[in-house]
């Protein structure tokens, strides 16, 4: 048996298909002065080629599985015409003295490099997208056929040491039962790309892969858990044919309550909205049943890119999501970088305490500018629907003061050049710092709501870092202190006549959904593909009997004994 991250849930039991990498070598060639101008020229040929190719792709994702997942093959057209990129080939053709296909690999490289060294996992798994587009860039200038042929006409279990987003669209989807992969994680485009096709997946398992698993190969593989069992018995095979049925049979149960209100047993409607990272996640908010966005988490647009985004290209994001959502409210949360996430071209400064230091609201407070640019976006797209502004890292009050400030003055900008917006836009906090639960009755008068973010406020009450792996086990959102804070918020917003949601991932816990209804808590906004989920669940509760558990958690000294009373009362 192996284990690797589960990234795509489902059972599959099929013969394993080992696919090789598809990495096209180069050959270093030494060019003359008088050969750059040729070089040159293959390269804007193959250029042209390439995102011919990918428009091509673009457009077969968005016939078969949608706009969100065609809008990973329009990264990579925005990756393929980075001026950046192109410079750097070209700076290498011209000063080198190389061959285009040669200076293709070397500012690859050096991109990959720079990407692979960045913290956050997301932007490191962006160093994929870039060798894909470097290996079917050099593809094309050197005129070979980048794609790889499957004879088998038989079901199978792919399994590589690495796989592209190109190779994933390009597969065999009625053959293909689940992925395997020995690099990547939750966040690579290959990863999304198999949940949203609905195939079963794990990926990082590791360099052992290649060693244990060969092509015709019986295996079993657990997307929700991460196991693969590698030729196993006949016990194991019926047990996951009974585990298939199962799921099968939730899946089509939690389908019918896609148009149903998150009501509980005694009648209290609930809110449930989901978190997305950009305009290609909206539709599957819609297709799971959700009321909305709790957390449009907009810094996603400022990453794959190596200059910051413009206020057209902003307004343009946001529109789309709340054009897509109609009438549903959309709450957008301002750039929220530093800590885990980077981004190179604003160059921030190397730090001691990263998660303790300039970032969120502090960046924009310091950078009015850039502040100001996405405020005017986030302003424009409010004409067109429900929008709503969040505010992250807030820890003292004097922060709203100065945002609110900063809002109003480009009101006024916006209505002295006649663009329209909604000038009854409702602002709220994120409430992730122990600070701003402690002010959160003085918070409550500046803004229209509160959303609590338990990721951060987990690890700042707890003074854990969420990040090292030696100290998960301290990382608790069923810590006594971390519920007392969240009661402390949820009750000021309801003295104060404004309402409190939850983003973090606590919100999406089937075990802390009865605790949370019982202390308050107004909206949970959790992942897409947990909404049928977590709707299922509030629809089997009382108010008044989730109140009476979350008074008596709120009474107990551990998490320990909060989860035993939790299984206990159930």
């Amino acid at each position: 048996m192996l284990k690797g991250i589960p990234v795509s849930p489902g059972v599959a039991i099929s013969k394993a298909l080992f696919l090789q990498n598809s990495t096209v070598n180069t050959e270093k060639k030494s060019i003359t002065k008088e050969q750059i101008a040729l070089e040159q020229k293959k390269l804007e040929t193959a250029l042209e080629k390439t995102e011919e190719q990918l428009t091509e792709l673009h457009q077969q994702l968005l016939e078969s599985v949608g706009e969100e997942q065609a809008s990973i093959m329009s990264a990579h057209l925005v990756l393929l015409k980075d001026p950046a990129f192109i410079d750097e080939i070209n700076n290498h053709i011209e000063n080198d003295l190389i061959d285009v296909s040669s200076a293709v690999q070397m500012a690859a490289d050096q991109f990959v490099q720079l990407f692979e060294s960045l913290d956050d996992e997301y932007m490191r798994e962006r160093a994929t997208d870039i060798k894909d587009i470097a290996n079917r860039l050099i593809s094309n200038i050197l005129g070979k056929n980048d794609k790889q042929t499957i004879d088998t006409k038989e079901a199978f279990i792919l399994v590589s040491d690495d796989l592209t987003p190109s190779e994933t669209v390009t597969l065999p989807r009625e053959q293909v039962e689940a992925i395997i992969v020995a690099k990547g994680g939750k966040t690579s485009h290959a990863a999304i790309l198999a949940r949203s096709l609905g195939i079963p997946a794990i990926m990082g398992v590791g360099d052992q892969l290649a060693n244990e698993v060969k092509t015709g190969d019986n295996l079993i593989i657990d997307g929700s858990t991460g196991k693969i069992y590698i030729n196993p018995e006949s016990s194991l095979i019926h047990k996951y044919q009974e585990k298939q049925q199962e799921e099968k049979a939730e899946k089509e149960e939690l389908a019918k309550l896609k148009d149903k209100k998150a009501t509980t047993r005694d009648g209290n409607e609930i809110e449930l909205v989901a978190n997305i990272k950009g305009p290609q996640d909206a539709e599957e908010v819609l297709q799971q049943g959700g009321e909305g966005i709790g957390l449009f988490r907009s810094e996603f647009l400022f990453m794959d890119r190596t200059s910051l985004p413009s206020e057209e290209e902003q307004y343009e994001a946001y529109s789309q999501v709340v054009k897509k959502l109609g009438n549903r409210p959309v709450i957008i949360r301002t750039l929220d970088i530093g800590g885990d996430k980077h981004l190179p071209y604003l160059d921030l400064p190397e730090e001691m305490n990263p998660f303790l230091g300039w970032r969120a609201i502090r960046i924009s407070l310091s950078r009015p500018e850039l502040f100001q640019v996405q405020l005017r976006a986030l302003l424009r797209a409010s004409a067109h629907g429900k929008v709503r502004i969040m505010f992250p890292m807030i820890s003292h009050l004097e922060q709203i003061q100065e945002v609110k400030r900063i809002l109003e003055e480009t009101k006024k900008q916006l209505t002295a050049e006649n663009i329209a917006f909604d000038p009854e836009i409702e602002i709220g906090v994120m409430i992730e710092i122990p600070s701003a639960c402690l002010i959160a009755d003085e918070l409550a008068k500046e803004v229209d709501f509160f959303s609590i973010g338990t990721n951060d406020l987990v690890q700042y009450t707890l003074a854990v870092d969420r990040m090292n792996e030696k100290i998960t086990d301290l990382y608790d959102h069923f810590h006594p202190a971390v519920l007392r804070l969240i009661k402390m918020v949820i009750d000021a917003s309801h003295r104060h006549n404004i309402w409190t949601g939850m983003c973090g991932e606590m919100a999406g816990d089937l075990q802390a959904t009865e605790i949370l209804l019982g202390l308050g808590l107004d909206e949970f906004s959790v992942s897409p593909t947990l909404l049928p989920r977590v709707k299922h669940q509030l629809l089997q509760l009382s108010t008044e009997k989730a109140k009476q558990v979350a008074e008596k958690t709120l009474s107990l000294g551990t998490s320990k004994e909060v989860l035993e009373y939790i299984t206990a009362s159930h």
